[in-house]
């Protein structure tokens, strides 16, 4: 039988399993750094996890309070300059995958991480973009990670940050990007899909005990279903032992910033 578990941890779980073992993957802060390790540290052993500081094929041994943490650059493989990573590995497209989080994401999975409000006068001025725009548009695929809410699943986003599908259907290749783009959004609740021909997105899988009425009340728009939606399997006790383990090292390492 498996362990009792939160809606966070099986969001976690649920988004470390979206990864390969072969897949070159440009991690962000916070939900997707604990999936991409995650995974490093169950199935996918040789995964190559990149940070936006220059940090390629880093294995830390606590998740990173960001992307300037020393714990990713000293177990590195190397690491390089920042015009490096972005311009030599991810604008080439070396890079398979890019996993974000965000404040806002609307039906196309555009995000937010720059204002909450007027973007003069916001109401909550975020961290910014960072290399979202770029990772969103120039890695093969990207996945994103997020809580579930009416907060942040929005009909409208108050500035779009990094570009999802745009206005839907072949906005992406109007604008001269080639890449998929979000492929996947794995929240605490339910994951979804991009419609293979509007791009909007649309609930594939609940998680266990969650219904269709908890994500429609959590999203800010008419969310759609799969005519066969799936439940998403609950965390195996190992992948709940390892992640766990994970968050207890970085609690100790790093105390209340954890």
């Amino acid at each position: 039988m498996t362990a009792s578990y939160s809606p966070t941890e099986m969001m976690t779980v649920a988004a470390a399993r979206a990864l390969k073992n072969d897949d070159v993957c440009f991690v962000g802060i916070g939900a997707p750094s604990a999936a991409c390790n995650l995974a490093r540290l169950t199935h996918a052993p040789d995964i190559v996890l990149i940070y936006e500081s220059g940090t390629i094929e880093t294995k830390p041994n606590v998740l990173p309070l960001s992307i300037g943490d020393g714990e990713l650059c000293e177990t590195a493989l190397c690491t390089v300059s920042v015009p490096e990573i972005f311009r030599f590995w991810l604008q080439s497209g070396r890079i398979t995958t890019g996993f974000l989080g965000g404040a806002q994401i609307d039906r196309f999975a555009n995000l937010n991480t720059t204002v909450v409000g007027p973007y003069k006068k916001p109401k909550v001025r975020l961290p910014g973009g960072g290399g979202a725009p770029e990772i969103a548009t120039s890695c093969g695929r990207i996945f994103i990670a997020m809580i579930h809410s009416k907060r942040a699943f929005v009909k409208k986003l108050d500035f779009v940050t990094s570009l999802g599908h745009g206005k839907g259907k072949n906005d992406r290749a109007r604008r001269g990007i080639d890449t998929e783009g979000p492929t996947k959004v794995i929240t605490d609740l339910c994951v979804m899909e991009p419609d293979p021909k509007t791009k909007e997105l649309t609930v594939v899988s609940l998680h266990p005990g969650v219904s269709r009425e908890q994500v429609t009340e959590a999203t800010g728009w008419p969310v759609r279903f799969s005519n066969k939606v799936a439940e998403t399997p609950p965390p195996t006790e190992k992948e709940l032992r390892v992640l766990r383990e994970l968050y207890a090292r970085t609690a100790a390492a790093h105390g209340e910033a954890a």
